[in-house]
């Protein structure tokens, strides 16, 4: 079932970083208007319905998907389907008129306790409605592990995809989170999750801004 979230004020989260108010290749200001993004889908098993919410910041730099629970296991007693967790989330963004975005960088972060022998991968792909462009990106970890991580998927300034000017397509995110035993014990558990201190799992997604041209 959509649910649309009008999206406002300033989410602590994303203060990390900001956008530089003017980059290459005639990329603007962020609008001052505010945007407005409806959550078209949510699915997988990493972000059942109801588990994921989306905030935009203040001043229209990035957004934060939220999840209430996302983690992959393997080894002991879990779940033969458990070492695999996914998330696709459809997102339609309603943008300032005259303008169109692209996004410029995710950060990902959590919390990964694994094995010595045992690994897991943390895979994002990001592609607009009805393109045939999707944009990959994998980051792996090792064991012997047990600490927090974080990962960054950024793109270059001219490889920026935008989102066509006019026309209203949905923009997906689809992430993945998936352990590995390897070499490790069968007997012992290792797992990855992308979380926050309170529990939540917070991604952020930055934004570039671009005008449309003039009809």
């Amino acid at each position: 079932m959509a649910s649309g979230l009008l999206l406002g004020g300033a989410v602590a989260a994303l203060v990390t970083a900001a956008m530089p108010a003017h980059q290459p290749g005639g990329i603007a200001d962020p609008p001052p208007d505010k945007i407005v993004i409806d959550v078209a889908t949510v699915n997988g098993s990493g972000c059942r319905p109801g588990s994921a919410a989306v905030a935009v910041s203040e001043d229209n730099t990035a957004f934060t998907v939220t999840y209430s629970e996302y983690l992959a296991q393997v080894g002991g007693n879990s779940d033969p389907t458990a070492f695999r967790k996914n998330c696709q989330l459809s997102l339609i963004v309603h943008v300032p008129q005259g303008f169109t975005y692209a996004i410029a960088q995710a950060d990902y972060r959590g919390f990964a306790s694994l094995q010595s022998g045992a690994n897991a991968v943390q895979r994002a792909s990001y592609y607009f409605q009805g393109s045939s462009q999707t944009v990959f990106k994998n980051h792996t970890f090792n064991g012997a592990l047990n600490d927090n991580w974080q990962a960054t998927d950024i793109t270059d300034w001219a490889n920026l995809v935008y989102a066509p000017c006019g026309v209203q397509r949905n923009f997906n995110i689809n992430t993945e989170l998936r352990v590995n035993a390897g070499s490790s014990s069968p007997s012992k558990v290792s797992f990855m999750t992308m979380d926050s201190t309170d529990g939540d799992i917070n991604t952020v997604y930055h934004m570039a801004w671009k005008e449309c041209p003039a009809k």
